[in-house]
């Protein structure tokens, strides 16, 4: 198992490395767009605090973000699997992921979300982090609500600072009936959405 301290170490240079990278870049695709780091400490809590151990990101970037999906659903004995579709991103991550000794614990997968979620069976996470492209999330939601098990959590990046973009999406799950949800004002805002018990 990987030093508390030694991921501590890698998160901190990703850190600074997206930041460096996003000032520099003002291209999407070139990019990293990281969580903050409060972001990261609050998917460690809800992963905690729900026994998440079947862990769905869909938006890997560099991968900053699933190590602090991977160290908690570790701790629990669980595993994170996490969607990319651009080839540069996912091997940067990849090598992130090697880094931290956590490549046993993290499914990489290059592929499309849409098609993961289609494939994935009924109740098969138990907490889904989404960071992806915003405008589909509304198309995916069938297949996100099937595929997140009873009692799960959602949790949706950028709801402060990109909610127009996104917002019959989050609207919606604020009308349904078997969620509870909040915007919690961390990062750039975290919509989290429990889903009703059995």
């Amino acid at each position: 198992m990987p030093s508390k301290d030694a991921i501590d170490t890698l998160l901190s240079e990703l850190e600074a490395f997206g930041h460096a990278n996003d000032a520099a870049h003002t291209e999407r695709s070139r990019r990293m767009l990281n969580i903050t780091r409060d972001t990261g400490e609050l998917l460690a809590v809800l992963i905690h605090a729900r026994a998440a151990r079947r862990v769905l990101e869909i938006g890997t970037s560099n991968g900053y973000s699933t190590l602090w999906l991977a160290r908690a659903a570790q701790a629990l004995g669980g595993s994170v699997v996490t969607v990319e579709r651009a080839q540069d991103k996912f091997d940067m991550a990849r090598a992130n992921f090697e880094r931290a000794q956590l490549q046993g614990v993290i499914g990489q997968l290059l592929a499309d979300a849409g098609e993961v979620l289609r494939d994935a069976a009924d109740g098969a996470y138990d907490l889904i982090f989404l960071d992806s492209a915003r405008s589909l999330y509304q198309q995916w939601w069938p297949q996100l609500d099937r595929a997140l098990a009873a009692g799960g959590v959602l949790v949706v990046d950028n709801a402060s600072s990109h909610y127009a973009d996104m917002a019959d999406f989050l609207d919606g799950i604020r009308a349904d009936t078997r969620y509870t949800s909040c915007l919690a004002s961390v990062g750039k805002g975290e919509f989290i959405a429990v889903k009703a018990g059995a």
